[in-house]
């Protein structure tokens, strides 16, 4: 890779640094995607030391949330209940495509990767998704309860249970997060 093409991947990757998503981090203040991505990749590692993972590829998952969102670098983020499977299809177009004109072997490599995320067949990839579900409604839970919307209150408790399913660890840490966002309700929320 020459350094103008590696600069030239970096300056559209830099795009998910101003482009916001739908929860606010402090009042005023849209999360990223940027932000987002690096979250996800974070609690990637952090689950790396345990048990029911240590025999997954932590540093596939890693990658796999670093550029999941990608896509999004070009058509902007759309929140999860307005989101179309053409909205889907239009973002998964548009990263490949870009992908497409990276060097050898960062093409094949991406490529690769991004097409074992879109199959969810393997251990490594369904971690990637539950753990993309589940750092929204992290997030969300911390977002100043007077930007959700009402349709979010049952969201937060649905969002990312399929996702979960097939893990333990996942399905107890998704209970511990529908506690924090019962509590959010109840302490916070509407009456």
């Amino acid at each position: 890779m020459t350094s103008k093409e590696l600069i030239d991947i970096l300056a559209v990757a830099a795009r998910l640094k101003t482009s916001p998503r739908h929860c606010f981090t402090e009042p005023g203040r849209r999360e990223s995607v940027a932000e987002h991505c690096w979250r996800l990749a974070l609690a990637a590692m952090l689950l790396s030391g345990e048990p029911e993972f240590q025999d997954l590829d932590m540093n596939r998952v890693i990658r796999m949330a670093l550029i999941h969102d990608l896509g999004e670098a070009f058509t902007g983020d759309i929140p999860t209940f307005l989101k179309s499977a053409a909205d889907d299809r239009a973002e998964a177009d548009v990263l490949t495509r870009w992908i497409g004109g990276f060097p050898e072997p960062q093409r094949g490599e991406w490529l690769a990767l991004w097409t074992e995320m879109e199959a969810q067949e393997t251990r490594e990839a369904r971690l990637y998704k539950a753990l993309d579900k589940l750092e929204a409604v992290i997030s969300h839970n911390e977002s100043d309860i007077a930007t959700w919307l009402p349709l979010e209150y049952d969201l937060q408790l649905t969002h990312g249970r399929e996702e979960v399913a097939f893990s333990p660890y996942l399905t107890s840490l998704k209970a511990a997060v529908d506690g924090v966002t019962l509590e959010k309700i109840r302490t916070e929320g509407q009456s």
